[in-house]
């Protein structure tokens, strides 16, 4: 079992290798930390999940070509190095991608499944790091009097070999959720524009 002092120089260097944040985001990983620590020392649970559904102002086109864009993923989602895709077929494609900050750093190949204008569906079964890493989104329509909005139902789950980094990214899983799905919020809005409508969160859950 790691001593305390242990665990606090750990903390210390994720926090200075952590991406800055301003304003509300600060307060937000502020707050996923002193959560975090309610919990820290339960070193059974290796699983990660986080899930949520969102009514957005963009179609479920627009939301799908986005996602699906693994490709590119290394220029607009943050904590992906490099993406590449390859073994492309009639249900989708492999991917090759490198994620992470130090001190937590992974190289893996996802298998990524595609239906189109609804479902984007990245599995992983054999990382260094991970027993699996999941990450599914799906759309649903939206408001039937505004084509341009849709229903996102969004899904990350994990399990880590150690417990030690499971316990690590406790720290900080709450805001990566969060960055992870407002950058292709905003990368939607980059290439569509503007939203029809204001997002509204209908369901949101972390554990």
């Amino acid at each position: 079992m790691l001593k305390g002092s242990t665990l606090k120089a750990l903390d210390v260097r994720i926090l200075r290798h952590l991406i800055k944040t301003s304003g509300g985001q600060q307060r937000s990983f502020a707050n996923s930390i002193h959560r975090s620590y309610i919990t820290f020392n339960d070193f059974r649970n290796k699983n990660r999940l986080c899930t949520k559904k969102e009514l957005v102002g963009y179609s479920m086109q627009d939301m799908y070509s986005v996602v699906s864009d693994v490709s590119n993923y290394y220029k607009f989602v943050p904590y992906v190095k490099r993406s590449h895709v390859h073994t492309q077929d009639s249900a989708g494609f492999k991917a090759d991608l490198i994620v992470g900050f130090p001190p937590l750093n992974e190289a893996y190949t996802s298998q990524v499944t595609l239906v189109p204008h609804s479902l984007v569906k990245s599995e992983c079964h054999d990382g260094r790091l991970f027993n699996y890493l999941l990450n599914e989104w799906r759309f649903r329509p939206g408001l039937k009097d505004i084509p341009n909005s849709c229903v996102l139902d969004f899904k990350v789950s994990f399990e880590f070999k150690s417990l030690l980094h499971s316990n690590v990214a406790s720290l900080f899983f709450d805001i990566i959720c969060e960055q992870m799905e407002n950058a292709f919020i905003e990368e939607v809005r980059r290439r569509s524009g503007p939203p029809s409508i204001r997002s509204h969160v209908l369901f949101s859950q972390r554990s």
